[in-house]
């Protein structure tokens, strides 16, 4: 697939649309078409097989569709199949997300640095060697979040029903630690909502790091589109719900 295909995403559900954001502002004129596999969410509470059977039917889908770049807009899925993806298809550009630890690490207050994320990412060797790599001077805490991305999903993210969810999650770190990295992408849409239950404290997420990935990819293969035309963002469901793109585009429109 050449320049004018386009940008593959893919989440379990509506999280990865945080990351979707930075990359349409980093390359606004590249066309994205964002798969959200609501159907099956979340991923984080899944088996490891499970995760990789469904990203690989994501991968096929988006590439049926024109793809000239994957993006794995999913912490689990990333943890979980990105290797895998990257040995099945070798001349497919593959981006994945992680939690930010290493800003987390590198900020100037980093004693004590949360980690929200899903079961499954906080239990793969990939997130344990990351804590290890960055986390030598710092106290890494993992929290793991079941429950949360699922409830994210429904919206109505002011109500008192996930406030008491994240409280029951996470309040017990409030004024506790330095800093939280936002190990899902589901997370960004409630940073306030966190913020509130674990104090005002730096956020961490692996949205721009992301975005400068999947640049600087389809810059070495000689893939970005010129800068002169428009781009365009098109998002596809696998829930035959009503209402379930508007609230994909919702979700496109909040700022996070």
């Amino acid at each position: 697939m050449g320049k004018e295909g386009c940008v593959g995403v893919f989440d379990s559900g509506v999280g990865g649309i945080s990351v979707l954001r930075s990359m349409v502002a980093a390359l606004p004129h590249e066309d994205f078409v964002f798969f959200g596999d609501s159907a099956n969410a979340p991923y984080g509470e899944k088996s490891t097989d499970e995760v990789l059977g469904l990203s690989r039917a994501n991968v096929e889908r988006l590439l049926a569709g024109g793809a000239k770049a994957i993006v794995i807009a999913c912490n689990t899925a990333t943890s979980v199949a990105a290797a895998r993806l990257r040995s099945d298809y070798p001349e497919l550009p593959i981006v994945g997300v992680e939690p930010a630890l290493k800003p987390a690490t590198l900020a100037p207050k980093h004693d004590r640095i949360l980690v929200m994320a899903t079961p499954i990412t906080l239990k793969l060797d990939k997130f344990h060697k990351l804590a290890q790599e960055w986390g030598s001077d710092s106290t890494v805490i993992p929290a793991p979040c079941p429950g949360l991305a699922a409830r994210i999903e429904h919206g109505n993210l002011d109500a008192p029903d996930l406030t008491e969810l994240l409280q029951r999650l996470v309040g017990e770190y409030r004024g506790k630690v330095d800093s939280v990295v936002l190990g899902c992408t589901h997370y960004p849409f409630v940073r306030r909502q966190i913020r509130s239950v674990v104090g005002d404290v730096p956020f961490f997420d692996g949205a721009e790091g992301t975005a400068r990935r999947l640049q600087s990819l389809l810059a070495e293969a000689d893939l970005l589109k010129p800068e002169d035309e428009p781009g365009s963002v098109t998002f596809e469901t696998s829930l035959s719900k009503p209402g379930e793109l508007d609230l994909y585009q919702w979700f496109f429109d909040q700022e996070c």
